[in-house]
């Protein structure tokens, strides 16, 4: 923190640079004070000083000095910079030191590249009320070294526009135009660029390197000890080395780390990889004002690294504003403005916006450009009418935005973007080249392993379930003990066997949440190819399968023995067995319910509604040849897996048995059972119903394997979004 607190206080001089000409105002006083009398008033566009400062202009010289050796690339990117940007973007960033262990002097250099694009067009349909252009004819770059930042309110296209240049738009969004990098119009490979999402999943049980070092493993080919060197590498250049040995937590029992460590622990994720371009949408997104300078002067450090940084932001403060190296100004997928930060106040200058006094830059532009502003406006109007010494915010926002895009368009700054873009086109650099990926066997290794030590660590996975197992199992054995083995304890002991096959299997409905949450870390993984289905589907099978197994054991030995079933080593083996495939394909089911809806109310709802529906269907309230033959006996007897269940236990249990009738008569157990449950007379009946669980327990992950793999869920989640949001909007 030391460190960073240096820096910021570095930084401090540069950032008010940002906010006002230094020409105008010493950067010691950089705070205006107001006019005599309007302390009372608020600040409006007309009370800000007239700013003609001619150096706060971009300059762009044709033939700059670049390391390509006549590589119009290079050439290009090696355009010298404002000198009212010079502090910021000076090597002043002391280069952070390498943790013990590390492997060297200083943190090793990524190698960036350029990324522009021209006449950007994107439309999807529905997201806007009154077009479908979400994105307008955007024009814009980023040299590697630079921080490029994607401003504007909410609703403008910064996130859509992050995603064109990252070729991430989903299906529905249509791409116009072009997008070059290093000149090329090729699409980037695997692992040449990161991308981080606003909302990542991070597992909490995991400490800040071992789960970059699982990633590490997901990602990248190789040897492990090369893994180690790269997730030293990212520990390192996101400043993470003294939470390097925490949980990163985020659950009721863990305090873990804050958002602001966790937010660049997802960014660390993406660096492990050494991308030549990273996108990060919102990194300030829920961090209070120092995570977020923290955050900035990281970021900052990152690109003096040779990281092309492009990110988008909603609103900051003048020190990190100061940090900027461009700014793209969006509002309503306009592009209000492209170019270096100052020249962004010179131009809202020349628009006839100037920056008021004591306010940041940011909260400037967005108060010209958010049509948000205009309730607030007439709200200030009604103020005004009552409080007459109330000055109002006299300003349309419409009109504000329309002027800054007019003058931007007959900008000396558009044509020097124009004129870049050009250069950067021109002639084809470096190719960026695919690293590799893990092999799915490693894969498999890694998902397993890390489940396993995920589901050891957090008792809400399998612990609780098991404490509630053995809690019911207890409940059940202490109302079923003593009933013999008389021919009037048969249809007690088939309620026995009925309500712990059941209410085990509704009992599952606890891991709901660990498995939405595991669907959650599979999504934020599989979007960036670091996971896939298949891989994902096994690796949690196979972890999953020591704990069902405990669970199934501990609690088929205490209900055999406390009911008293048949003392057998072989039948209370299959017993042990035949509830352990039970638990295997309700596990299944959960994560089809889990992954059909993303969503723990309609998962839970929809669970206890298949169980109710399972149980009644089972055999148990009505013997299975007298169900109504549509519907309850075709499909619903032949698809619940309590009936095949119920009734191996069942026949392992009667099968074979005697019971005596009189003093003369007996009957077998199948005669003693049939008229309270529906067996077969056949010994080998109760594998096939085992195969026939085995066979569920396989079906159900093969259908959430085409559910993740097609991406057919993502229309009930997305109906599902779309109902929440308008009851929200009713309920306002």
């Amino acid at each position: 923190m030391e460190e960073i607190q240096s820096q910021s206080d570095l930084y401090r001089s540069s950032s008010s640079c940002a906010s006002s000409p230094t020409s105008r105002v010493p950067s010691s006083h950089f705070f205006y004070v107001r006019k005599p009398g309007s302390l009372r008033q608020p600040i409006s566009f007309e009370d800000s000083p007239e700013w003609d400062d001619p150096d706060a202009r971009m300059e762009y010289e044709a033939g700059g000095v670049g390391g390509g050796g006549g590589d119009s690339i290079n050439d290009a990117t090696a355009t010298p910079i404002s000198p009212s940007l010079s502090k910021i973007n000076s090597g002043s960033m002391a280069s952070p030191h390498v943790p013990e262990g590390g492997g060297g002097n200083a943190v090793r250099k990524i190698a960036g590249a350029s990324i522009a694009w021209r006449d950007l067009t994107v439309t999807m349909t529905g997201k806007r009320k009154y077009s479908d252009k979400v994105v307008k004819s955007s024009n814009g770059y980023a040299f590697p070294g630079t921080m490029t930042v994607i401003m504007g309110p909410a609703k403008s296209g910064k996130s859509t526009l992050l995603r064109a240049l990252a070729g991430r738009l989903p299906p529905s969004a249509k791409m116009y135009g072009e997008v070059f990098v290093n000149g090329s119009k090729s699409h980037m490979p695997y692992g040449s660029y990161g991308y981080v999402e606003r909302e990542t999943e991070l597992i909490g049980s995991l400490t800040v390197r071992e789960f970059l070092y699982y990633s590490a493993l997901l990602q990248l080919p190789g040897f492990l000890f090369q893994k180690r060197g790269v997730v030293e590498d990212a520990i390192q250049a996101m400043s993470l080395s003294d939470y390097a040995n925490k949980l990163i937590g985020g659950h009721c029992y863990m305090k873990g780390l804050r958002s602001g460590e966790r937010r660049r622990v997802s960014i660390a994720r993406e660096l492990v990889m050494r991308p030549h371009i990273l996108f990060i949408d919102e990194p300030l997104y829920h961090l209070d004002s120092v995570s977020a300078l923290l955050m900035m002067v990281t970021l900052k450090k990152l690109a003096s690294m040779g990281c092309t940084l492009v990110f988008t932001i909603y609103q900051s403060s003048t020190e990190v504003f100061g940090l900027f190296d461009r700014i793209c100004l969006l509002s309503n997928g306009n592009t209000l403005f492209f170019g270096e930060t100052l020249a962004c106040l010179q131009h809202f200058s020349n628009a006839g916006f100037p920056c008021p006094i004591m306010q940041s830059p940011s909260d400037h532009f967005l108060r010209a450009i958010n049509t948000d502003f205009d309730r607030i406006i007439a709200m200030c109007k009604n103020w005004q009418d009552d409080n007459g010494d109330f000055s109002a915010v006299n300003m349309d926002t419409a009109v504000a935005i329309r002027t800054l895009e007019a003058t931007y368009r007959s900008s000396e700054d558009a044509a020097s973007v124009e004129t870049m873009i050009f250069k950067l086109t021109e002639r084809e650099g470096t190719q960026l080249k695919s690293k590799g990926k893990a092999g799915a066997a490693t894969r498999v290794a890694v998902l397993t392993w890390r489940s396993l030590l995920v589901m050891s660590r957090e008792w809400k996975y399998y612990w609780l379930r098991l404490i509630l197992y053995m809690i019911l199992t207890l409940c059940i054995g202490t109302l079923y003990s003593g009933l013999g083995h008389s021919l009037s304890s048969v249809a007690t002991r088939v309620s026995a066997v009925f309500v712990f096959v059941s209410f085990a299997s509704l009992l599952g409905i606890a891991g709901i949440p660990s498995l939405l949450k595991e669907i959650k870390i599979y999504g934020s993984e599989a979007s960036n190819q670091h996971s896939g289905a298949f891989v994902f589907l096994l690796g949690q099978f196979l972890g999953s399968i020591p704990f069902l197994f405990l669970m199934s054991i501990s609690s088929s030995l205490v209900f055999y023995f406390m009911v008293g079933l048949r003392d057998d080593f072989s039948l209370l083996m299959y017993f042990v067995l035949n509830f352990f495939m039970c638990l295997l394909v309700n596990e299944g089911l959960m994560l089809f319910i889990a992954c059909l809806w993303r969503d723990v109310y309609w998962s839970t709802l929809t669970l206890i509604s298949t169980h109710v529906i399972m149980m009644l269907a089972a055999g148990h309230f009505r013997i299975r040849n007298a169900l109504p033959k549509p519907v309850w006996t075709y499909p619903l007897a032949y698809i619940s897996f309590h009936t095949y269940s119920i009734e191996g236990l069942l026949e392992n249990e009667y099968l074979g048995e005697v019971f005596a009738v009189g003093e003369v008569r007996s009957i077998s157990g199948y005669e003693a059972i049939r008229g309270d449950y529906q067996i077969s007379p056949d010994t080998s009946s109760k594998w096939r119903n085992m195969l026939v669980l085995l066979a569920m327990a396989f079906g159900y992950r093969l259908i959430v394997y085409v559910l993740l793999r097609f991406g057919l869920n993502k229309n009930v989640s997305a109906r599902l979004l779309l109902c929440h949001r308008k009851n929200n909007s009713s309920s306002r």
